[in-house]
C-alpha cells in the first residue's frame, strides 16, 4: 500500500489565481494617489510618471472592473461612487503590500527592529505618513507595519498585543490604556455647494444639526463619539441618512449632494479650496476632539515606539509654541 509523502504540495494551496478583475498593485496605488490629491496630474508628478500615462493607466483599470472609478473636471478628478469604494477597498490591498514589502526587507537586511502601528482612518491617511518619514529618516533600519481601524478597533489591537502604539481619536482615553495628546482635529458639518445650507448666511443650531439626517461615520469610530457627545444636551442624533466606514466615502457623498456629512478638517482642505465642497457654521457646538498616541497601562513605549512617540511630541510642541507667539 502506498502513502502520499508528507511534503508533497496540497492542490488546492499551490495555485491561487487571482480574478481577471484585481488591478495590479501599481494601479490600485495610483487610484488612492488620484483619490488623496484630487489630481489626476497631481498624482501621476508623485509617482514619477506622464499624466497621458497615468490616464491610460486608469481608463485601462475601469475596462478590467467594469465601472467608472474617476470623474474628471477642469477642476481635478474625483471618484465616483463606486471609485469611493474601489479605493476602500484598494488601501486595504496596498497597505498589507507595503507592510509585506516591509517585513521582506527587514528579513533581507537581518535587523530585528519592528514597529506594529494601529490607528484611527483620519490619523492614518493624512497625519501618519509625515510621522513615518521623520521615525524613516531618524531609525532607517526600522520595519514599520501600520494597519487603519477605527478608535475601537485600534484599542482592541493594543489591549491584545497587535500593535506596539496606537492613535485614536475621541473624548477619551479608552479603558485599559495610556495616552498623550499629540494632535488636535475639529469636525466640519460639510455640504456641496447646491445644498440649501450652503447659503444660509445664520450658523446652524445644535438642535437643527441633531435633528437632520446626517452622513456618519460608523459607531466605534473617535467621530462619531465626538459628534454623539457634543449633541447629547441637544437631544441627541437623528437616524443617520448614510453610515459609512472611511472619509473617502463621506466626502465623495456629501460632494453628490447626497446629504450634509461631518467629516474631520484635516481630510478636506483641498476640498473646501476648490469649492467642491462648503463648511457651515454650527453656533454653541464645540466639535474638537483631541488626537492620542496610546498603549498598555503601566507598560512605556520603548524602541522604536518611544522614538516615534518623541518625534511626534515635538512637533506638536513645537506648533503649539508657534501658535502662542503668534497670539
Amino acid at each position: 500500500m502506498s502513502s502520499t509523502p508528507a511534503t508533497a504540495p496540497t492542490p488546492a494551496l499551490a495555485n491561487i489565481p487571482l480574478s481577471p478583475h484585481v488591478p495590479e498593485l501599481g494601479a490600485l496605488a495610483l487610484l488612492l494617489a488620484v483619490v488623496r490629491l484630487g489630481s489626476l496630474g497631481r498624482a501621476a508628478a508623485e509617482l514619477g510618471i506622464t499624466q497621458p500615462a497615468a490616464s491610460a493607466r486608469i481608463a485601462a483599470m475601469e475596462r478590467q472592473i467594469g465601472v467608472t472609478l474617476l470623474e474628471r473636471s477642469p477642476r481635478g478628478s474625483r471618484p465616483t461612487e463606486a471609485g469611493a469604494l474601489v479605493a476602500e477597498w484598494a488601501a486595504q490591498v496596498v497597505g498589507a503590500a507595503q507592510a509585506l514589502d516591509a517585513g521582506i526587507s527587514a528579513l533581507r537586511e537581518r535587523r530585528d527592529a519592528r514597529l506594529r502601528v494601529s490607528a484611527s482612518l483620519t490619523v492614518a491617511e493624512y497625519l501618519m505618513p509625515g510621522w513615518l518619514l521623520a521615525l524613516h529618516a531618524a531609525l532607517p533600519g526600522t520595519a514599520v507595519t501600520l494597519r487603519a481601524a477605527n478608535s475601537t478597533e485600534v484599542a482592541a489591537h493594543i489591549l491584545d498585543g497587535e500593535a506596539d502604539l496606537g492613535f485614536v481619536e475621541g473624548v477619551r482615553i479608552p479603558t485599559g490604556l495610556d495616552g498623550v495628546v499629540v494632535a488636535r482635529d475639529r469636525l466640519l458639518v460639510l455640504v456641496s455647494p447646491t445644498h440649501r445650507w450652503a447659503r444660509r448666511r445664520t450658523p446652524l443650531s445644535p438642535a437643527e444639526v441633531a435633528s437632520t439626517p446626517l452622513i456618519l461615520r460608523e459607531q466605534g469610530s473617535g467621530t462619531r463619539e465626538v459628534l454623539d457627545a457634543a449633541l447629547a444636551p441637544a437631544g441627541g442624533l437623528a437616524e443617520p441618512l448614510l453610515t459609512l466606514a472611511s472619509t473617502t466615502a463621506l466626502k465623495s457623498a456629501a460632494t453628490s449632494g447626497a446629504g450634509p456629512a461631518v467629516v474631520s478638517e484635516l481630510a478636506v482642505a483641498d476640498d473646501l479650496a476648490a469649492g467642491r465642497l462648503v463648511a457651515v457654521p454650527v453656533a454653541d457646538l464645540v466639535l474638537e476632539r483631541p488626537l492620542r498616541a496610546v498603549w498598555p497601562k503601566g507598560a512605556k513605549p520603548k524602541g522604536p515606539a518611544r522614538e516615534l512617540l518623541s518625534l511626534i511630541r515635538s512637533t506638536h510642541n513645537q506648533r503649539n509654541a508657534r501658535t502662542d507667539q503668534r497670539a
